[in-house]
């Protein structure tokens, strides 16, 4: 099996390495197509499969094996408001609270499957810099004083303590929206 990854953060070719063994997981840096901020679940989901498309295509004769199964991967980090009134909104509202979501899609060009990883709240401070405009990664490697958050523990981490990495957390919605490819069930 040949997977790309729509995506030159070495976290997220890790994160679906774990998801693929013993697959040949390449990265390959494609644009999203959507904000460099993605706001709501709707953008953040597009991203991703727009990644996974756009992977997928350029890497589609690549493969060794002209037989062999090519996946296309896109992973694509957001935030997304929830709680009462929320829309899936841009802007919050009173009541809602503003979380760092994670989305995944793979894909073979036929079918398709697209996943979620786990919501982190953001803290106030920092959900309140985005929704001024900023960037989370920028925002985290601020808070942090860090350089290049996104690409080790990512929000994830710093927000759990690194209870859950940010390569955990990718994987996961990456393994949700590979279920298609996995599992027979389908």
């Amino acid at each position: 099996m040949y997977v790309a990854v729509g995506s030159g953060n070495p976290v997220k070719r890790d994160a679906t390495a774990r998801v693929f063994p013993g697959a040949t997981v390449v990265a390959e840096a494609v644009p999203s197509g959507v904000s460099e901020q993605p706001i709501g679940h709707d953008e953040t989901r597009a991203g991703a499969r727009n990644r996974a498309e756009a992977v997928l295509e350029t890497v589609r004769d690549e493969a060794d094996d002209p037989e062999e199964t090519r996946l296309g991967v896109g992973i694509e980090g957001g935030v997304a408001s929830f709680g009462s009134g929320a829309d899936d909104a841009a802007t919050p509202t009173s009541g809602t609270d503003t979380y760092l979501v994670m989305w995944a899609a793979v894909t073979d060009g036929d079918r398709w499957g697209v996943g979620s990883g786990p919501s982190l709240l953001l803290p106030e401070s920092i959900a309140t810099r985005v929704h001024d405009g900023e960037e989370l990664g920028p925002v985290m490697d601020d808070v942090l004083g860090e350089s290049n958050v996104a690409k080790n523990q990512g929000a994830a981490g710093a927000f759990t303590a690194g209870q859950l990495t940010r390569t955990d957390a990718l994987e996961d919605a990456v393994a949700a929206a590979a279920a298609p490819f996995l599992s027979g069930l389908y």
